[in-house]
Formats: C-alpha cells, structure tokens, sequence
C-alpha cells in the first residue's frame, strides 16, 4: 500500500518553497496500482471547499491550500499560517484523501484542487461544510455534504447526491443505462439538465417548492400525485402550498432534527479536536499519554421526505431512473445546452 501524509506549515516553508508558490499552497501526486483499470478516489473532508477536474493523466494530484487567517492569540502573538494536513493513499486501486483531522476547532479550513484520470470512480463526504464541484467525469459519483454548493458539470456516470444544507446543480453530458441519478437536498434548490435527445424515466419531489421544466409536453410525459395536504397542480409547472399549517410544521420538525443532529455532530468534534490538541503535545513531549483520536462523527441523516408534489414521468419514451427530492425549494428539469 502506498502511503504518505503531507503537512504545511509556516515552520515547513523553506522545504515547501521549491514546490509551492506560498507554505500555504502543496501539491502532491498518486497513481494507481493499476492504471488500466478505472480507479475510485475517496475524500474525507471536515471543511473546505473541494474541486475535481477529469483530465487526460494516468495519476491524481492533489493541491491543498490553507488560507492565512488574521487572528491574535490570548499571548498577544499573531498567526501568520495555519498548519494543515491530510493523508493520501492507494491500495487496492482505490486512493483515499483523508483530511479529517484537518479543519478541527476554530482552524482555517483547506481547500482542495484534485485532478484525476476522466474514468475514476468518485467518493466524497464533507462533514461540516464547503463547496464541491466536478468537472469532466464519466466514473461514478457518490456525494455526501453537510452544507455548500454542490456543482457538477459535463459528467457521464451514475450519481447519488446527498446535502443537509445547498443548491444542487448538475449538466449531465450523458445517460447510460443501468447508471440511475439520484439528487436529494434538504434545504436547497436542485437544478438537473439533461441533453434534449435524454431517455428518462423521472421522479421529481419537493415540499416546499415548485417543480419545473423546459421540456414540452410530448417530450416530458408526465402525472402528478398530490397527498391530502395538498391541493393537484398541473404537472408541467407544480406549485406546493407552502402556507398551510401542516406543511409548516412538517418542515419546522425536520428542521428541528437536523438541527439537534447536527449539535450532536458539532460535540463530538469538540471533544475529537480537544483529543486532537493533546495528541500533538503529547508527540512534542510536553504532556503524558492521552487517549487516540476518536473517530469522525456520522453526519445526521437527512429526514425522509414525504407529502407535498410528486411528478413522475418519461422522458423521451423513458430510459435511465432520474430521482429528485428537496424539502424546502424548487425542483428543475432543464434542457443541457449545447456547447
């Protein structure tokens, strides 16, 4: 297994400067154990934004940038840098990018550029919050995020994304059969564009929107179930009824809790950061042995969506399985652009 673990660090500029324009800036690079097969990446975040661009490589290269924070200790002395690291590993034909341990208590957050061969599979879970986008990929995708944008672009695979907390925008370049896309927020719009010629069977929910769509009638076939707490809209353009009462309170509880698992999250961070803290004094000498790290705490599950409008339909003859869910914002069918 190949393994290695990068730091930066305003102590670790002199032997960063030959590779980095900045401390704060590192690039680092893998390959996998078996490039003539499609890899997977997967990314463990605490928080910063993440970016993933397909391109013609046979190995992935990863930048971390840590963005110099103004902040003055109790002692009076400034921070200049913030230290960051994270873990990059291949075993298997599967690289793991683990920067967990970075981003704990009140640290500046890394943000992340990655390249990677067009055909890799990709993982990622950001815990507490950032934006990620994906450009060029026709490997399969799985995205799990408590807050921030999700973007993708000209992708080609099978998708499955989740977010507690942001938009959800998504150009699909192509449908393959036997790759379902999936695209589920809690709090967020959720924009999905497909080419014109796209064979789709559809399901597009949302609580506390509208469902939308440019494609006509004869190309998007579709029906409209409504539950009893709500009144049957047409099925091209669907107004949910966002004032009645019972929807209100629906939405107040799923609210309610995201928001206590997500305090639950939050303490659990506390205490691993703390362990964190004493992990690294201990290394240093300065303190006794402590405790290991405790593990990465589970992000919340969103709540299950129900009631509101439920859409369903073909398009084009129907095809590929196409899912949509929101809780609180619109749900939007559109035609891809051409390029």
């Amino acid at each position: 297994m190949k393994s290695f673990r990068l730091f930066s660090s305003g102590l670790a500029a002199a032997l960063l400067w030959c590779s980095a324009a900045r401390a704060e800036d590192t690039t680092a690079s893998i390959k996998f154990s078996d490039p003539a097969k499609p890899g997977t990446l997967k990314v463990a975040l605490m928080r910063g934004d993440l970016r993933i661009k397909a391109v013609d490589t046979a190995e992935i290269a990863v930048t971390s940038e840590t963005k110099p924070q103004k902040q003055v200790r109790k002692d009076g002395l400034r921070v200049i840098s913030q230290s960051s690291s994270y873990a990059l590993t291949e075993k298997d034909n599967v690289i793991t990018l683990d920067a967990r341990s970075d981003g704990w208590g009140k640290g500046t957050p890394t943000d992340f550029r990655v390249t990677v061969p067009r055909a890799t599979n990709i993982i990622v879970e950001s815990s507490f919050g950032g934006d990620i986008a994906c450009t060029g990929l026709s490997g399969d995708l799985e995205i799990k995020s408590m807050q921030g944008e999700i973007r993708l672009d000209d992708v080609a695979g099978g998708v499955v994304v989740t977010t507690t907390n942001g938009e959800i925008r998504a150009n699909i370049r192509e449908l393959k059969d036997g790759k379902p896309l999936s695209f589920t927020s809690f709090n967020g719009e959720v924009v999905v564009r497909v080419a014109p010629e796209a064979k789709a069977n559809v399901r597009l929910r949302t609580q506390n929107g509208s469902v939308l769509t440019d494609f006509d009638e004869k190309s998007l076939v579709t029906k409209t179930e409504s539950s009893p707490r709500t009144s049957r809209r047409p099925a091209k353009t669907v107004t949910v009824g966002g004032s009645h009462p019972e929807i209100q309170q629906v939405v107040r509880e799923a609210v309610r809790v995201s928001v206590e698992a997500a305090r639950e999250v939050a303490v659990a961070a506390k205490e691993a950061a703390e362990a964190a803290r004493a992990g690294a004094a201990e290394a240093r000498g300065e303190t006794p042995p402590t405790p290991p790290v405790p593990p990465m705490p589970k992000m919340p599950p969103i709540p299950p969506m129900t009631g509101g409008q439920l859409v369903t339909g073909t398009l084009n003859g129907g095809g590929t399985e196409i899912s949509v869910a929101t809780m609180n914002g619109d749900v939007t069918l559109r035609k891809l652009e051409s390029q």
